[in-house]
């Protein structure tokens, strides 16, 4: 049967060297800074799809929009906590979330469009969402074991993606086929 690989006397030792660095110890494993700046792109994307719902929800018409725009409020209100557990975790790093607007859209993985087109809207926001998935995928796979926090955190926020990309599909379905 394995030992715990560190004496208890041992890690409090370890424990008070560098207190300045919080969270961050010998045992992670994973280049920080450059987990901050992939960390920062997913701010940016989730910021820029919080402002894209938005944009929908409050510029949708038509016979079908009431429905739509629900799901545009929902999905918005969604992104704005991926981007919050982002900034969070950024900080947790030691490193500064990038709110800046000026590079903002530069920085994201999603575009941000404002089609006044309902179906369009759906359609943006579905390939959005699909780029996310893609991205937040290839992170999870990148980061493994090294950081397990942060990995945890794109799993959270990868999963809820999917569940948006599946809700889109559903409005698309859903609508007359004359719109679609």
């Amino acid at each position: 049967m394995a030992e715990f690989l560190t004496d208890i006397k041992t890690l409090r030792e370890r424990a008070r060297q560098e207190i300045d660095k919080g969270p961050i110890t010998e045992a992670y494993g994973a280049d920080r800074d450059r987990v901050i700046g992939v960390c920062n792109e997913a701010l940016a994307t989730e910021i820029v799809c919080t402002l894209r719902y938005k944009r929908h929800y409050f510029t949708a018409t038509g016979i079908h929009a009431e429905s739509v725009a629900a799901e545009f409020a929902e999905h918005a209100k969604e992104e704005q906590e991926h981007a919050d557990l982002l900034a969070e975790r950024i900080v947790q790093l030691g490193g500064d979330p990038d709110f800046s607007p000026d590079t903002l859209t530069t920085r994201a993985h999603a575009e941000y469009a404002d089609s006044l087109d309902l179906v369009a809207m759906i359609k943006e926001d579905l390939v959005a969402e699909r780029v996310a998935i893609m991205s937040y995928t290839e992170i999870v796979q990148w980061l493994g074991d090294k950081d397990p926090t942060t990995k945890r955190i794109f799993e959270r926020i990868l999963a809820q993606e999917e569940e948006h990309a599946d809700d889109l599909r559903g409005l698309l379905e859903r609508l007359p086929k004359d719109l679609a």
